[in-house]
């Protein structure tokens, strides 16, 4: 797939990646597993489907369903997801053979309008989180983002692993850092003019340092600290699942390694999820 702008490039190789990928995973599942628990509290097999088709169909400019919500859903907790939760409820009778051939046709949709693309990044663009406003490289940003994060629940479910290391995951990883400094300097309170740093090993490494400034502050770049007040280290698929609010650190501590300050640590990682 090509797009007009290279800035936008990298985010729509991903995302067709990622949702091409997804398409592959459930073309073969009978209509039982359409009904397995996913990661995502509330959803099944077929309703992270539903919600990733509701999404493209939003990017594509479709209407959305007129439906009103079941009163027994009790993972709805926010506006927003009461929001993206009509796309997933309106589809839950829907079997296995429309799931699969509505997903078919929204990527073909959605890759010929990528293709037809001629709008600049920084076009503002209603976007599918709740009416928000965001540039058109912001929504491809997210879209990407949002996509390989539900392929990757979708193969947990399925136990099938696999595309840790593809173009969504480094897409998530960037996506991921940039709120790093916020989790450590805000909600972890990391003193001023301190440093954390991360060690992440896998199929995707990096090492990037949070420096909270004399104002509390945070930033985050990819140089060592000589002096950190605490490093964490952990696998890439731990790092992932805790930031996306896949796992808790308590399930997980024992693929962590702190050194330094435990007491943050604790408090940077029970704050880990950056996703709502």
């Amino acid at each position: 797939m090509t797009v007009h702008h290279l800035s936008l490039q990298t985010y729509a190789d991903a995302w067709s990646h990622s949702i091409e990928a997804i398409s592959e995973l459930v073309k073969p599942l009978v209509e039982g597993e359409w009904n397995r628990r996913t990661p995502c509290p509330g959803w099944s097999v077929r309703d992270m489907v539903s919600h990733v088709i509701g999404a493209e169909c939003e990017m594509l400019g479709d209407p959305r369903p007129i439906h009103s919500l079941p009163s027994d859903l009790f993972h709805i907790t926010s506006d927003l997801a009461r929001y993206m939760e009509v796309q997933v409820d309106v589809r839950r009778h829907h079997t296995a053979p429309e799931m699969t051939s509505e997903l078919e046709y929204t990527i073909i949709r959605r890759n010929r309008q990528l293709r037809n693309e001629t709008r600049s990044p920084d076009t503002v663009i209603r976007s599918v989180l709740a009416g928000r406003e965001m540039t058109l490289e912001m929504t491809l940003w997210m879209r990407a983002f949002d996509v390989w994060v539900h392929e990757q629940d979708l193969r947990t479910t399925l136990q099938q692993p696999g595309n840790l290391d593809s173009p969504g995951a480094y897409i998530t990883r960037d996506f991921l850092l940039r709120n790093l400094p916020k989790v450590v300097a805000k909600d972890a309170g990391a003193p001023t003019n301190s440093a954390v740093v991360f060690d992440v090993h896998g199929p995707v490494e990096f090492l990037r340092t949070v420096r909270v400034d004399d104002r509390g502050q945070g930033s985050v770049d990819g140089t060592p600290s000589l002096g950190p007040l605490v490093t964490i280290a952990l696998d890439w698929e731990t790092f992932y699942r805790l930031a996306c609010g896949r796992v808790r650190y308590a399930a997980v501590a024992d693929r962590v390694k702190i050194e330094g300050d435990q007491d943050l640590a604790d408090a940077i990682l029970r704050n880990f999820a950056v996703t709502p």
